[in-house]
């Protein structure tokens, strides 16, 4: 073994600095990240005014909210009136609108002008929406030009430009499914238009919603996450999430039911989803609410134990004392299915 002398600065440049501490108060675009303490995030955040409810717990102020749902269903409807309330600062009862009017931007990628003005006018009337509901329409046939890299970065400006055009607070977009060039670069696409959308929310303190289809699917299958398009993928993007579906109790019966969410619990879940039907007068095509069902009441009925067990409700509720029509009421379920249930000697699995 060696004894090697210590250098007299070797234990003076070997011991630590103190670190630099830097806080950094207010975020700058040249900033990857915005770095606070625990705690100093908690102290900003106390100072902020909480979320308000824009459509009761399926969407709440500055959140990015997808709803899905299959084609035909009337998800745009939905959108439009949700639009109309939201710029008028009232709600679709009995959803709770806490915000004040704001101005909403909807772009609608599906319909064209003369389809618009069919669907919010009749003989009787044309609706007239409220001055805050401003609607842009994709123009097929637009050129991009120098500058840009990609035709989604060309949407992307488009979309950024018109929110500052109008100073928009609400920003609705019908549908990002039509985003799509090619069957396997739909998700994609869709996937660059959301991450954009998520910057555009936080930078002009927007919320959004963005409508999608859904695939193919089993009626007989509650709705989930797995339902949208690109499911997974887009789903991470999203602060809340619900879905559409189409009872097959009665014709024209729609249900609303919450799939995902971040600020609040679940309110509308498979035991409590929202029943619609759609209605037009004076020219406004809208839905109406109906009331809370358990989601099972209307999914369709193909194996022998879904079947028996509604049969075995009905039977319980007809032991009670209710007539067929009550049963019906209760269960959510149309009369003569009702009838069918209590009448049915053998259920085959056919």
């Amino acid at each position: 073994m060696y004894n090697t002398p210590i250098h007299p600065d070797f234990t003076r440049t070997t011991q630590p600095k103190p670190a630099q501490t830097h806080q950094q108060d207010e975020p700058t675009k040249n900033n990857l990240f915005t770095l606070h303490s625990a705690n100093k995030w908690m102290q900003i955040q106390s100072t902020q005014p909480d979320p308000q409810m824009l459509f009761g717990n399926f969407w709440h102020q500055q959140e990015l909210c997808v709803l899905f749902a299959d084609t035909n269903l009337g998800k745009s409807i939905l959108a439009v009136q949700l639009g109309h309330e939201i710029g008028r600062g009232n709600c679709i009862e009995p959803f709770a609108n806490n915000a004040p009017p704001a101005k909403v931007l909807y772009i609608d990628f599906e319909l064209s002008p003369r389809q618009f003005q069919a669907r919010y006018n009749d003989r009787h009337a044309t609706h007239q929406f409220t001055d805050n509901l401003y609607r842009a329409e994709f123009n097929p046939e637009a050129q991009m030009p120098p500058g840009y890299h990609t035709f989604e970065q060309y949407i992307n400006s488009g979309i950024e430009n018109l929110i500052k055009h109008i100073g928009a607070q609400v920003l609705i977009i019908d549908n990002i499914s039509c985003l799509r060039s090619s069957s396997t670069g739909s998700v994609n696409e869709a996937l660059t238009l959301m991450k954009h959308l998520k910057m555009l929310k936080t930078k002009y303190k927007l919320s959004i919603l963005v409508l999608a289809h859904t695939p193919k699917r089993n009626p007989a299958n509650p709705l989930s996450r797995n339902d949208m398009q690109g499911s997974k993928m887009l789903m991470n993007f999203a602060d809340s999430a619900f879905a559409m579906g189409e009872s097959n109790t009665k014709r024209g019966l729609r249900y609303l039911k919450q799939i995902k969410q971040r600020t609040g619990t679940e309110k509308y879940g498979v035991e409590n989803i929202c029943l619609f039907t759609l209605q037009k007068q004076y020219g406004y095509l809208s839905f109406n609410f109906e009331g809370y069902a358990h989601e099972y009441q209307h999914l369709r009925c193909h194996t022998l134990d879904q079947r028996l067990n509604l049969r075995l409700q009905a039977l319980q509720h007809q032991s009670d004392g209710l007539t067929q029509r009550k049963i019906a009421r209760k269960m959510n379920l149309s009369p003569s299915t009702i009838n069918r249930l209590l009448n049915w000697s053998h259920i085959s699995d056919r």
